[in-house]
């Protein structure tokens, strides 16, 4: 018998792993990526988790599909900033149950636990995560089973579960005194996570989705960098070194590069097609972001010869 997992890399998530593979049942983690994610060495750490498991890992990739399909247009509408909880925990259930097809997977299981979070994992919304999906009776919540109504796994005898738990609420007391007694130290904090529910990111999308379509290979560029709005126009300008690679990397549609030429400075897009008074503007903030007080920014193919200004005098264009 194999079940496949919504795999997190989450405490809850290895422990309900963990209380299936008691059952003698094989697991395979799916990772449903969609782009949003604020650890960038996620994969490398779910890897290692796995293997600490013993379970297989598999990547999914959603991101085109997550954007064309419920980031702008949530049937369950968003929590406190851009983020669509229960359409999204829907959307996972829907990936894998189409995974599972491909796979000898009888069953799915998840790691959330009732009403641990305010929109997403109370016992309504729950439901309406179900209802949504279509889910069938195939989604399994063994850290909460017993609060819940059976599932096929379990009406079908696949899984006994009085071994399941009834756990509830925020407090996480049962699932550490868990993770001790299975000798898991390396999970996640539930602290991380997605960054549709950080203000400041979701602020920069909704201001980046009023005038720009938005594909995945911007997804990264709204990561990093200062962000600027100049009379509809986008400007992105790296703050910090690491952040140039991912402005250089950009293989997207919608931005020109910029770039000092001769002197370091920071790496920046400019909206294509911006009027000209907007990249001279944009030729003098990479300057004033840089110890020169003058010096040539190349923007596509031109070059512009930019002039350092009081920073402050940007301020009003910050997204």
């Amino acid at each position: 018998m194999k079940a496949i997992a919504l795999f997190s890399g989450g405490l809850d998530s290895a422990l309900a792993i963990k209380l299936i593979q008691d059952q003698n049942i094989e697991i395979e983690g799916v990772y449903i990526d969609t782009g949003f994610e604020s650890n960038k060495e996620k994969i490398e750490y779910l890897k290692k988790l796995a293997d600490e498991l013993g379970i297989k890992l598999t990547v999914l990739d959603i991101k085109e599909q997550y954007i064309n399909e419920i980031l702008f247009n949530p049937v369950y509408g968003y929590g406190k900033n851009f983020n669509p909880c229960i359409d999204c925990h829907a959307n996972m259930i829907r990936v894998a149950k189409e995974y599972m097809k491909k796979t000898d997977a009888k069953f799915i299981i998840s790691g959330e636990v009732v009403g641990q979070r305010p929109m997403s994992q109370r016992l309504p919304a729950l439901n309406a995560v179900n209802k949504l999906a279509n889910a069938e009776g195939l989604v399994l919540r063994p850290l909460s089973a017993k609060l819940l109504p059976p599932t096929v796994p379990e009406t079908k005898g696949w899984v006994d579960r009085e071994k399941l738990l009834g756990i509830s609420g925020r407090d996480r007391k049962t699932q550490l005194e868990l993770a001790k007694k299975y000798g898991l130290e390396n999970f996640e904090s539930p602290a991380g996570g997605c960054l549709l529910t950080d203000i400041n990111f979701s602020k920069r999308l909704k201001d980046f989705s009023k005038t720009l379509k938005l594909t995945p290979d911007e997804i990264d560029l709204l990561k990093v960098g200062r962000h600027f709005n100049i009379e509809g126009k986008k400007i992105i300008i790296s703050r910090k070194a690491e952040e140039n690679s991912v402005l250089k990397e950009y293989r997207g549609e919608l931005f020109d590069k910029m770039y000092p030429k001769g002197f370091p400075g920071p790496v920046g897009l400019i909206e294509k097609n911006s009027p000209e008074k907007i990249k001279q503007l944009a030729a003098d903030m990479m300057v004033s972001y840089t110890r020169e007080n003058e010096g040539e920014i190349i923007i596509k193919d031109k070059t512009y010869k930019g002039v350092k200004k009081d920073k402050k005098e940007f301020a009003k264009y910050i997204v």
